[in-house]
Parts: structure tokens; C-alpha cells; sequence
């Protein structure tokens, strides 16, 4: 991963954990807490891929296991939003760019539902059956009536970001040797400016070209 993405990663992931414990954890809604970390993982998976989508949802996660006040065993959402992190970045499109706010809407919905199933599985595995005593149903449809509620306010501001740090000039790397570069969000084309003032420039060149030797072969006949 590059430096740029990292560093917005981070705090974004940070920021998401801070706000997720410190308020939305303290509202007591009922049924399942708002999970705006889950909602970072998504924004940035829609831009960067899968293979970044499963990194930054393994970090994010494991942060959030060992954040306080968790009381689960370590790494089980950090598996959870790895899978989840690659599970999204699979829907991005080839050309980087969403035209429809449905999708990003519709993976929200997705993503909540099987990361709250994910985590239950899991926790049965390891003995934790809290989900059954809470109600598995109400759980399923709580969390992704919040994240959806949520969504439209962090989601595409996410993704705004990650475009932002993706087209930045002094990262090195170009269009052509990443698939997050200009060209890919539809923001420079193959037929752009670059290419209609470079090919100005060679037909002025083979003008230029052809005006000396006509001279020089005029010159001969002479």
C-alpha cells in the first residue's frame, strides 16, 4: 500500500473507533451499536479494492478488538471486517468510479447483515452465545437499519477522500501503473487534452519536416 493511503487510512480508522466508543456506543439504541468503522472499511474497499479492502479491515478490526472497553476475544473482528473488506472491494468497478448511489447503498445493507451473522458465528465458535439471548433477528435488522441511516453522510465522503489521495500528483505512481490513477475515475481519457496536444505537436514536427526538405530538394533543382 502506498504511504498516502495508509496515513488516511489510519485516521480515518481512528477516528471512526474514537467516535464509535466514545458516542454511539453511549446513545444505548436498542438492538445493535452504529458501526461506523464497518462503514470506513466499505468506503475505502469501494475505492482501493479487495486486496486493500481485506488489510485495512484486518488493522481496523484488530484495533477494535483491543480498544477498550472490548470485551471479546482478540481477532474475531478483525476477521470479520478482513472478510468484509474483501468481500466489498470485489463490487468495485474496473473503472474505479460508481455512477448510482444504490450499490454503495445495497453493500452497506449486505456488509451489515453479514458481518453482525460473521461476528455471531464466530462467537458461537469460541463459546460467546450472547447473540442468542439478545435475538439474532432483531440484531440483523437493527444493524442494518443504522449503518443504512448512517451511510449517506460518511460513505461518499470516505470514497471522496480516497479518490483525492489516489489522483495525488506527488505520490509516484501514474495512471499506468495503478489502476486508481486518473485515467481510471474517468477524470483524464485516452483521447484528453494530452493526447490532442501531443499529436499538435507531431503534426507540426512532420510540417516543419516536410517545409526543410521540400526547400532542400528546391534548392537542388536550382
Amino acid at each position: 500500500m502506498r504511504l498516502n493511503r495508509i496515513l488516511l487510512s489510519t485516521a480515518l480508522v481512528v477516528v471512526a473507533l474514537v467516535v464509535q466508543v466514545t458516542v454511539l456506543a453511549r446513545l444505548h439504541l436498542p438492538g445493535a451499536v452504529p458501526d461506523l468503522l464497518l462503514l470506513v472499511v466499505i468506503g475505502l474497499a469501494l475505492v482501493y479494492g479487495h486486496t486493500s479492502g481485506a488489510l485495512l479491515g484486518f488493522g481496523a478490526g484488530l484495533l477494535a478488538d483491543i480498544a477498550p472497553p472490548a470485551d471479546h476475544a482478540t481477532g474475531r473482528y478483525a476477521l470479520v471486517l478482513c472478510l468484509v473488506g474483501y468481500a466489498v472491494g470485489l463490487v468495485r468497478p474496473e473503472n474505479g468510479r460508481l455512477r448510482s448511489a444504490t450499490v454503495p447503498m445495497i453493500v452497506v445493507v449486505v456488509a451489515a447483515i453479514g458481518s453482525t451473522l460473521l461476528y455471531a458465528g464466530v462467537g458461537s465458535l469460541v463459546g460467546d452465545t450472547s447473540a442468542r439471548h439478545v435475538g439474532l433477528t432483531g440484531l440483523l435488522f437493527s444493524a442494518a437499519l443504522y449503518d443504512l441511516l448512517l451511510a449517506p453522510f460518511t460513505v461518499p465522503l470516505i470514497m471522496t477522500l480516497a479518490r483525492r489521495t489516489e489522483n495525488d500528483p506527488l505520490a509516484g505512481e501514474g495512471p499506468s501503473t495503478m489502476g486508481g490513477g486518473e485515467g481510471a475515475y474517468g477524470w483524464l481519457g485516452g483521447g484528453g487534452r494530452g493526447s490532442r496536444i501531443g499529436g499538435q505537436r507531431t503534426g507540426l514536427l512532420g510540417k516543419s519536416a516536410r517545409n526543410r526538405q521540400g526547400r532542400m530538394k528546391g534548392a537542388k533543382r536550382l
